[in-house]
């Protein structure tokens, strides 16, 4: 009976790790369609979270090739494409945005990662100064705490950067609600808001200030799932089971597309959670 019990348990851990294997080196492609009067025009946006370097296949090939199949009119980045490590390379992250501002705009708001790399220059020297130079060379400026028109599309873009005091780990810092104004200005009436947001925590906050679609990553999707339930498992933040953990959330009409992600960092693995690449499609409420 013990030899069968050891059997079933050698069993499950060696098909539980070729899961976490498989699931760690791929991803899948999730469309979501938002529809409102203030759009004037059909459009597709690619979202890219969460990379922290990763590369599908030599140079991401096959990452590149996904987002060009989805045929985008422009790409949506919304931080972490790199891992703050003094000992990685940010190179895979660049390839990747060098190679997308060569066919598409790109707008790109940084997370958390990328933040850290300003934010402890004692820790990381000048790699902050080299990364921004990086996506300068490929034409693309962050949108940080500032936003991009988009009038054919009616549509606007907002970056924004919180402090990183609300990244702490275990329990969120309360945000006031004059926080983001403070940092945006008032959201638009007459255009519809899309925010790039890294810390879906705060996603009722976002929809208080206006964000009619917010756009997040950082959780990674839970690391690990719970098949069946789909529960992700821990945050970054190491709360267990967390409210978004990935997919798709309202607040009132207020909509927030959380990716899973990409890549992975400090839990270097990936369980019944595999990568996400997001194509988001814009409608008019009515299309011509």
């Amino acid at each position: 009976m013990l030899d069968i019990l050891i059997t079933i348990i050698v069993i499950a851990a060696l098909v539980l790790a070729w899961i976490m294997l498989y699931d760690s080196n791929r991803f899948v492609v999730r469309t979501h369609t938002v529809t409102d009067r203030r759009i004037k025009k059909p459009c597709r946006a690619v979202l890219l979270t969460d990379l922290h370097n990763k590369q599908y296949g030599k140079k991401n090939e096959r990452l590149l090739a996904a987002i060009r199949a989805a045929q985008p009119d422009f790409i949506l980045a919304a931080g972490d494409l790199l891992t703050a490590n003094t000992k990685d390379s940010f190179e895979p992250a660049l390839h990747l945005m060098r190679s997308l501002a060569g066919d598409y705009p790109v707008y790109y708001a940084y997370g958390n990662h990328e933040q850290r790399l300003a934010a402890a220059r004692d820790v990381y020297g000048d790699m902050a100064e080299r990364y921004e130079a990086g996506l300068g060379s490929a034409g693309i400026e962050p949108v940080v705490n500032g936003h991009c028109n988009l009038p054919e599309q009616g549509i606007v873009l907002y970056g924004v950067e919180i402090d990183m005091e609300y990244f702490k780990k275990l329990r969120p810092e309360a945000m006031d609600p004059g926080y983001l104004p403070g940092l945006l200005g008032q959201a638009p009436k007459d255009a519809y808001t899309v925010l790039l947001a890294h810390n879906p925590d705060y996603f009722p906050q976002y929809a208080a200030w206006g964000a009619a679609l917010t756009l997040s990553g950082h959780v990674h999707g839970g690391v690990a799932r719970v098949p069946f339930w789909g529960k992700g498992f821990i945050a970054p933040t190491w709360r267990i089971f967390p409210k978004y953990d990935g997919g798709v959330f309202r607040e009132g009409d207020a909509v927030m597309v959380l990716s899973r992600g990409l890549g992975s960092h400090t839990i270097p693995v990936r369980l019944f959670n595999p990568g996400e690449l997001w194509v988001i499609e814009f409608r008019p409420l009515t299309e011509p």
